[in-house]
């Protein structure tokens, strides 16, 4: 089949480039695939996809950042969605235009703004997935509202932990939309997993609040104040960067803790270390957990919302600890720093089980899904479509037409959400 995913910015870095690239990559093997980047603001991707997958871009930022069009706001792409302000009439009308020629089997669209142009804009030539790469609950109720009137359109949604496709089918209750849970994987490592003997914690992401690396500063003092020989590298980039470097002054940790900056790939940072740390107060799954596990770390982890706890087998695997909860965090991490076969284990553990987040059986559940819904459509060819939203049924034939159409059933969404 050919696959075509919609995403924001391929060319930058973060969680959804990094899934999907990963996902692309190994359907690659047995299917046609493409990914279709909104935006391009640089020569090459920082990140490197498969070269069997298809890149290509709708705005090219270097050159059409002036346009006209791109000057003028989105009616398309949702006024409650975080990103609304790097959208405009310019993308509208690309998007558009892609999703009306399209030869896609699937599409797969990746943000909340992207799949309501899937659902809003496609055609029935193509199954119309769209991703939940965050959670229902982290949207505001004037995007949630949206969500739930557009993404009728959809022929499916994935979320990446199965706490949110319930949170989404009891609280949406999208009709004729099949919500599954679909995890994030990560590739099978090419070095040799960790030993557990460095003395080395390590935690990555970006240097922002939520994650809350101050958290973890202040509970590594901690282990320091008893294990003076352990270090904690800290690897990313981002606004909190100053404060923590503040605070690692302030605890007398210099030398102990380290803000390495970012790494790409994390791999052969993770197998110098021995344990991972995640004090996040939100993650809707945990990459970072997964990868570290992969690599044979066990992680101490906060147990928030909502990827932890479906990640980590406490005890076996891995600790969690209470939300904002810098002694259970302390006494966590020593806990594992103490007992060098306790780690081990876990580490041990924690390669073995994380096997399940492998592309293998990532992919073939993804597959199944596509295949089903596929087979659903093939085996009713008159059925009509899903959803009042389809502007194709409705006669609108031409792209402009179809742009208008959208722009009609955006407005009337939003009037509701206000």
């Amino acid at each position: 089949m050919k696959i075509s995913f919609l995403i924001h910015n391929a060319y930058g870095i973060g969680g959804t480039i990094t899934t999907t690239f990963n996902l692309a990559g190994a359907l690659a093997d047995r299917h046609e695939v493409e990914i279709v980047s909104v935006f391009r603001h640089r020569e090459t991707p920082t990140l490197t996809p498969d070269p069997r997958v298809r890149l290509r871009p709708l705005v090219d930022l270097r050159e059409e950042e002036n346009h006209p069009d791109h000057l003028r706001p989105a009616r398309v792409f949702p006024a409650p969605e975080p990103r609304y302000g790097q959208y405009s009439e310019l993308t509208d009308r690309r998007i558009g235009a892609l999703l009306a020629a399209s030869d896609a089997d699937v599409t797969v669209a990746t943000r909340p703004g992207l799949n309501v142009h899937l659902a809003l804009q496609s055609t029935d030539r193509t199954v119309r997935v769209g991703q939940e790469h965050l959670t229902l609950d982290h949207h505001s109720p004037r995007l949630r509202s949206v969500l739930r009137r557009a993404y009728t359109g959809l022929d499916a949604l994935t979320t990446v932990t199965e706490a949110d496709a319930a949170a989404y089918r009891r609280k949406t209750r999208l009709p004729g939309v099949r919500v599954e849970a679909l995890p994030n994987s990560v590739p099978d490592p090419v070095l040799p997993p960790s030993d557990g003997n460095a003395r080395v914690v390590i935690a990555a992401g970006r240097l922002v609040r939520v994650k809350r690396y101050d958290l973890l500063i202040e509970a590594f003092a901690a282990v320091v104040a008893e294990h003076p020989d352990w270090r904690l590298r800290v690897y990313g980039r981002g606004e909190e960067h100053g404060r923590l470097r503040r605070l690692i002054e302030e605890r007398g940790l210099h030398g102990h803790v380290l803000l390495m900056g970012a790494a790409t790939p994390m791999e052969a940072e993770w197998v110098k270390g021995s344990i991972c740390a995640v004090t996040s107060d939100f993650e809707p799954f945990g990459m970072t957990i997964v990868e570290a596990m992969r690599c044979g770390l066990p992680v101490v982890s906060t147990d928030c919302p909502y990827g932890p706890k479906e990640i980590i087998a406490d005890g076996a695997d891995g600790r969690l600890v209470p939300v904002n909860d810098r002694a259970a965090l302390s006494a966590a991490l020593l806990d594992l720093v103490r007992d060098d076969e306790t780690r081990r284990r876990m580490g041990r553990a924690a390669l073995e089980n994380s096997r399940r987040f492998a592309p293998g059986p990532v992919v073939a559940r993804a597959e199944r899904l596509f295949e089903e819904l596929l087979a659903a459509r093939a085996g009713d060819p008159a059925a009509p479509r899903r959803t009042d939203h389809a502007l194709v049924s409705r006669g609108y034939a031409t792209r402009d037409n179809a742009m208008v159409a959208a722009s009609t059933v955006l407005r009337a969404i939003r009037k509701v959400s206000r």
